[in-house]
């Protein structure tokens, strides 16, 4: 009879484990959500920093012209009525 409940016992502690480190909320599934956390902290953080340069130049061009003239001038090469146009070679 006592040897029954120490095998018992034995096989209770065993499937314990195996549920530990295998199963459903085990070590390896806590490694994992532990690396896509930071994954996803990593990009929000990006995302954060792109919103919030995008955020400016809405500001910047609700404000003005100043940032409309500069984009155009570096995106489109547009340049004013009254400039002249230098073309150089490096």
């Amino acid at each position: 009879m006592r040897q029954g409940v120490m095998v018992f016992l034995g096989l209770c502690f065993v499937l314990l484990q195996a549920r530990l480190w295998f199963g459903e909320g085990s070590m390896a599934e806590l490694v994992a959500s532990q690396e896509k956390l930071e994954q996803l902290q990593l990009e929000n953080g990006r995302l954060f920093r792109r919103n919030e340069t995008l955020a400016r130049e809405v500001v910047d061009l609700q404000n003005g012209l100043d940032t409309v003239e500069e984009q155009a001038r570096q995106e489109l090469g547009m340049i004013r009525k009254d400039e002249t146009f230098f073309l150089t070679y490096d």
